[in-house]
């Protein structure tokens, strides 16, 4: 698996008046990076003109050093209470990627400076529903890990949340460099979650990532050092062989957690929205996912879009499929939710 390297990097200037800009801004300049500065606000100094998918893969290979606007922060069923902005964007091409809903022609990796703020930000919510405990999502919006090495954002929010009562911290990666947090003093406090899907699914879809073993080994890795662990299978897809699909991934999970006590799985079956087949037709226009509205269920969602889901008969078959094979290799684990 080869590790990701932007083609570029953006810094707002704004951001540089933050000391972790600084130290990013050295590293990177040391590391060979093409680096360009922008305004505040405004556009980025970047090529336009390009068609949608050159813009698309562009921005693919772009990290924008910016600052986190902190008013709010947006919820996040049924993964947490909240998410916690400190990364947006992944450099990986899943054809499936949700965040072409999210971020559509323009998914550059935006790491976040501010980190004080948005800590403090982050009390504010845990204050206001104590003695309950409030559990924010890192990786909502992103897959964090590839641009760890740089910012350090969830070596940071780690160590925040293992001296924070009542929080929790939690996020989900299909990467696998994990050394930065091996000999944290994380107090059970933080979740890591690997995604994983059928090695048809990942080899057709999944590209730039790492295979299921690597994602495993570094997840057992973790579990050795007493992190909470869990696995999102994410997106569940019908296709002919998927159910002997599955349940090989689900043995080949149980072969090194099959003895954890508190295992936990979050399980999504795979729903597309207008906004992102419309985005994925251009960028893959080869694609093979299963996009054809007929076949689906309309429902709108949280956040006021509509979505593309398996009918209600589908969607039974799969989540009674899950829960038994779940229970058969890994008894003691804990489905959260099925979506």
């Amino acid at each position: 698996m080869k590790i990701f390297e932007p083609h570029q990097v953006i810094f707002r200037e704004n951001a540089l008046e933050y000391p972790l800009a600084r130290k990013m801004y050295k590293k990177f300049e040391e590391e060979g990076y093409l680096i360009k500065k922008a305004p505040a606000k405004g556009r980025l100094p970047i090529d336009y003109d390009k068609t949608f998918q050159q813009k698309y893969n562009q921005a693919k290979k772009t990290i924008l050093v910016a600052v986190r606007s902190t008013n709010n922060f947006a919820s996040c069923k049924p993964s947490a209470h909240y998410q916690l902005p400190l990364i947006s964007g992944c450099p990986a091409h899943c054809h499936y990627c949700y965040l072409n809903t999210n971020m559509g022609k323009a998914p550059y990796i935006r790491i976040y400076v501010n980190h004080k703020e948005i800590f403090a930000k982050a009390e504010e919510y845990i204050a206001e529903r104590e003695p309950e405990t409030t559990i924010f999502e890192g990786a909502a919006t992103s897959d964090p890990l590839p641009v760890e090495k740089w910012s350090g954002s969830l070596t940071e929010a780690i160590k925040f949340f293992a001296k924070t009562k009542n929080a929790r911290f939690r996020f989900v990666s299909k990467f696998t460099e994990i050394e930065p947090f091996l000999n944290l003093d994380h107090k059970k406090q933080t979740e890591i979650r690997f995604s994983l899907n059928s090695k048809h699914i990942i080899n057709t879809f999944e590209k730039g990532t790492p295979q299921i073993d690597e994602r495993l080994k570094a997840a057992t890795m973790l579990k050795n050092k007493g992190y909470p662990v869990g696995f999102l299978i994410a997106p569940i897809f019908t296709y002919p062989d998927w159910q002997k699909d599955y349940e090989e991934l689900i043995k080949k999970i149980s072969l090194h957690f099959k003895d954890e006590q508190n295992l936990t799985f979050e399980l999504i079956t795979h729903r597309f929205t207008d906004r992102a087949k419309n985005i994925i037709e251009k960028i893959y226009p080869k694609n093979k996912l299963p996009l054809d509205k007929n076949e689906r269920q309309f429902k709108y969602g949280q956040f006021g879009y509509g979505k593309y889901l398996y009918p209600a008969e589908k969607y039974h078959e799969l989540e009674n499929y899950f829960q038994q094979k779940i229970n058969d290799y890994l008894p003691d684990s804990k489905i959260k939710y099925f979506v």
